[in-house]
């Protein structure tokens, strides 16, 4: 009698390939996995070929010096990330039935968020040390491309995708206002009308990012067309080219956190301004928040706004 294939996987595969297998799909590197996992790469390659041997298919292909996934590869992937979750869950379960909080946080936040989400992961590891964190920085579009990939717990954007298979929710104010150097003709001035600044060049941020449609949204609906010298994917690097007269931008307050709103830089006084964003907080529709995930969104919840003013 042929038995069921679980009972066949069971005995041909381990633990141990799918969490190699992760890491090499994940990394997209078996040298990089081989690091991450503190082995070396031919024990690596071992187990991968023992791995595609209990599954019956190839796993991985390369063309030139890129590695992919196969066809089989990405079906093993998307259940090796439940397996490896659910375990991970069963983990911080238990530790939460003993009275701990313990495990891994994955957090993705959009590069603005930078400017507050260390210091409320700073605040959240001082009421559980026994929670380990993984902060992921990055643009707009490639925290999208994250998402379906299930690669994080948490995302805070400014503004979320409009589609039903994730859920999000406003935590956090994050007030946008123009800001210029302190030299500027515009500056010290009080009520300036939104078409004056037409006059001046302006820094944007790169196409696709919420603080960037935020900006275009404000000015079209207004009719004013504004002369963009530059572009940068950076809120530091545009507040060096503001810094250095190369024109004037719309960022969020909070990205003058750690300088003061006493530094080189000022904001001024433009009627409609500050534009009122929020940050948002939310995750897969259908994933199964760990207790650790839990614990930081309703964390956010009710001392997000509390940590900024601190």
């Amino acid at each position: 009698m042929e038995k069921p294939v679980a009972v066949h996987l069971l005995r041909h595969i381990s633990l141990r390939q799918l969490q190699i297998f992760d890491a090499i799909a994940r990394l997209g590197s078996f040298t990089r996995a081989a690091e991450e996992m503190f082995l070396t790469q031919p024990t690596v390659s071992m187990q991968i070929k023992k791995l595609e041997d209990g599954i019956g298919l190839p796993l991985f292909e390369q063309i030139g010096k890129q590695i992919y996934l196969t066809g089989a590869g990405k079906v093993l992937q998307e259940h090796t990330r439940q397996i490896l979750d659910a375990l991970a869950n069963l983990e911080m379960e238990i530790a939460d039935l003993q009275g701990l909080k313990t495990g891994m946080l994955r957090l993705a936040v959009v590069t603005t968020a930078k400017y507050f989400a260390p210091r409320a992961l700073g605040k959240f590891c001082e009421l559980y040390p026994g929670v380990d964190v993984a902060l992921k920085v990055t643009n707009r579009e490639r925290l999208l491309e994250r998402m379906p990939q299930n690669l994080d717990d948490l995302y805070i954007i400014g503004r979320p995708p409009e589609s039903e298979e994730f859920i999000f929710e406003p935590y956090l104010a994050n007030p946008l206002v123009v800001l210029a150097p302190r030299t500027h003709p515009l500056a010290g001035q009080r009520d300036i009308e939104p078409a004056k600044l037409a006059d001046y060049y302006f820094i944007m941020r790169e196409a696709g990012s919420g603080t960037r449609m935020a900006v275009e949204d404000f000015f079209s609906q207004r009719g004013i067309k504004l002369k963009i010298r530059m572009e940068l994917g950076s809120n530091e690097a545009i507040k060096h080219a503001i810094d250095a007269g190369l024109g004037i931008s719309v960022l969020s307050r909070h990205t003058l956190a750690l300088e003061g709103e006493d530094g080189r830089l000022t904001i001024l006084d433009v009627k409609g301004f500050p534009i009122l964003w929020q940050w948002c907080v939310g995750y897969n529709k259908g994933k199964r928040l760990s207790v650790v995930a839990k614990t930081f969104l309703e964390f956010l919840k009710t001392q997000g706004e509390s940590i900024m003013r601190t």
